[in-house]
């Protein structure tokens, strides 16, 4: 099983599309929900729960997450050092503070997962001047340092990206394996301030058409299938001929640690005491009930290849019907463009070009897959 540790809420960056919405007035959600306010900033509870807990689990992937977990680097060593042999850990950070670990720490993750939007004015332009350079000079620090695990690249994806361009961009950087990008959509209560779907039709869209065009060309090539994981996890489903569950495995394969214990299904839904599942020191994994994700999804005729796309926007329903249509629209464009480009993916691999086994990943690794 897999489980996000949130260390802390405490975050040394204000994003634009996270924190600094926080002090924006916002619509109203189309479903409440009671919060639980007493939820502690920083991880609170005995830590010998936690190794107790993980014990029960026979292999469990434990993420480091926040905030931004590397400002409490003190309990990811002692976690590290005291958990379960059988654990393995993987980490979202922003990348400011990679520097802060030696190798010995860092070349134990078999994932990291960076936060960088794209090129560096578009970067910096929602998370600060001067990031995307440290950032980078953090990320050349550890491979050189000797990091062999996966290093992804994740961006948040909003309007003023340009989705080909910033893949391409950071595809092209020697240190990363991995692109993974989300869309900041039907996550705040901001649709009535956004240009969303004028972006979505003139821009976003094409930009995945066009990207996945790219995407099978790079296996004609070059031999090699590029792991951008919106495309990779679910094309490989679409070779296989199989469906999914919510991909990012959350509520069934996927649990959240809050800082005070208690198990979620998410780590986006701290506080929400509807979704309590229990307390680490009185449950084991093999007790955490399923979370299911409810209406439309569960109608859709698509809903084997989505999966759901986010749980906690289909419980609290940020965004009203028209734009949560426009979200849906674009897992319509990237079924459809992966859709229509199986055959020629499936010849590649008929001719030995590339294998199937090229698609292979690590499920559940903070890759939401669909964006």
């Amino acid at each position: 099983m897999y489980y996000h540790l949130i260390l802390t809420d405490t975050c040394n960056l204000c994003c634009s599309y996270c924190r600094a919405k926080d002090f924006e007035e916002t619509d109203p959600c189309g479903r409440e929900v009671a919060v639980d306010d007493a939820v502690p900033s920083d991880l609170s509870f005995d830590l010998t729960y936690l190794y107790r807990f993980l014990s029960e689990d026979r292999a469990p992937v434990l993420t480091f997450y926040g905030g931004e977990p590397l400002l409490r680097r003190d309990l990811i060593e002692e976690v590290m050092d005291n958990a379960p042999p059988a654990c393995r850990f993987m980490m979202q950070t922003n990348g400011l503070l990679l520097d802060r670990l030696g190798p010995e720490v860092v070349n134990r993750f078999s994932t990291i997962l960076v936060s960088v939007d794209g090129p560096e004015a578009l970067t910096n332009a929602h998370r600060g001047a001067g990031v995307y350079a440290r950032v980078m000079k953090n990320v050349r620090a550890i491979r050189a340092g000797g990091y062999a695990g996966e290093l992804i690249a994740r961006m948040t994806v909003t309007e003023d990206t340009d989705i080909e361009e910033a893949v391409l961009h950071l595809a092209g950087l020697p240190d990363f394996d991995a692109v993974h990008w989300q869309l900041d959509a039907n996550f705040w209560g901001d649709y009535s301030k956004r240009h969303f779907a004028a972006w979505v039709e003139e821009s976003y869209n094409p930009g995945i058409r066009r990207l996945v065009g790219t995407w099978v060309a790079k296996m004609r090539d070059e031999g090699r299938v590029p792991r951008w994981y919106p495309f990779l996890g679910c094309m490989e489903d679409l070779i296989l001929g199989q469906e999914t569950c919510l991909r990012c495995g959350c509520g069934y394969a996927n649990y959240t640690i809050m800082t005070d214990g208690t198990v979620i299904p998410c780590p986006c839904m701290v506080g929400m005491k509807d979704w309590y599942l229990g307390h680490i020191s009185c449950i084991t994994p093999h007790d955490l009930p399923v979370v299911h994700v409810g209406a439309p999804c569960t109608s859709c005729d698509i809903g084997g290849f989505c999966g759901g796309r986010c749980l906690y926007s289909n419980i609290l329903l940020p965004w009203p019907q028209e734009g949560r249509r426009l979200v849906c629209g674009t897992v319509r464009n990237l079924h459809d463009a992966l859709t229509t480009a199986l055959p020629g993916v499936q010849e590649l691999i008929a001719e030995g070009t590339i294998s199937i086994s090229d698609f292979s990943h690590e499920h559940f690794n903070g890759c939401e897959i669909i964006p």
